[in-house]
């Protein structure tokens, strides 16, 4: 059985960043305590002959070419119709950052 010190959980939640009052250290030690033995039993298990699995369903992602459909898209014209703020052929919007010097 895995015996966690205090100094172990708080190692841990300095990792989480996370601040326990001295009741939950108290608290949460054996079950981190547990937790680990838990976890340890896996490595008793005999995996001898059984292949790696990454997923269990058998699905397989399905993908398609990646190609522009012009037919499905505006032109740039009918893209900046709808507003009069535009220059050279591209939206006019306000500037994002103030401390450019060109503005």
């Amino acid at each position: 059985m895995a015996k966690l010190k205090k100094s172990d959980v708080l190692h841990v939640a300095k990792l989480a960043k996370l601040k326990l009052t001295e009741e939950e250290i108290e608290k949460f030690t054996p079950q981190l305590s547990n937790i680990v033995d838990f976890v340890g039993q896996l490595s008793e298990v005999d995996i001898k002959g059984i292949d790696p699995t990454s997923q269990t369903t058998g699905l397989e992602n399905v993908y398609r070419k990646d190609e522009a459909r012009s037919s499905q898209g505006l032109t740039q014209d009918e893209a900046i119709s709808g507003t009069d703020e535009t220059h050279n052929g591209y939206f006019k919007v306000d500037a994002i950052l103030t401390e450019r010097s060109d503005k």
